[in-house]
């Protein structure tokens, strides 16, 4: 086994490098347009449960409407401001967009009963936010018995 000199050295660990970042960088596009989507679907969800048009709704979040129809289809990733924006026009906290666009930690419990509260229609958003943080209490307290009967 002969020695290698250093440029062959060099260029070893430099295609090892760039072939390392390329893998890197492609896993991080394909993660940012799988959230891109997630949060361009849902918004899209949200607009139709609530029967507003795409105008409309970028008129009312103050986003363009080209702009709001490629953040729909998960060609852009919109900042937390933006999300605000969105959320705003769709009368719904800007929390259920941020953890839908993977800038906050999802809340425990049952995805389907935090789904529940977030889309009635009869709540506000305030009774939404208590409903939902006594709900995440609940469903991450460890239950204990509460009669001497189950406690034996």
């Amino acid at each position: 086994m002969g020695v290698q000199n250093p440029s062959e050295i060099v260029s070893s660990v430099r295609e090892s490098v760039t072939s390392a970042v390329e893998s890197a960088a492609a896993e991080a596009t394909t993660v940012s347009t799988a959230v891109s989507s997630q949060v361009g679907d849902f918004i899209r969800t949200q607009r139709n449960a609530a029967q507003v048009s795409l105008r409309e709704l970028a008129r009312t979040a103050g986003v363009s409407n080209p702009y709001l129809s490629q953040v729909e289809r998960g060609l852009r990733k919109p900042s937390a401001e933006i999300l605000a924006q969105i959320a705003r026009g769709l009368k719904i906290s800007a929390e259920t967009l941020y953890e839908q666009a993977g800038i906050l930690d999802r809340r425990s419990g049952t995805p389907d009963t935090v789904t529940a509260i977030r889309a009635d229609p009869a709540l506000s958003e305030r009774h939404k936010s208590v409903l939902l943080d006594l709900y995440e209490s609940l469903a991450t307290r460890p239950t204990t018995p509460t009669t001497q009967e189950e406690q034996r």
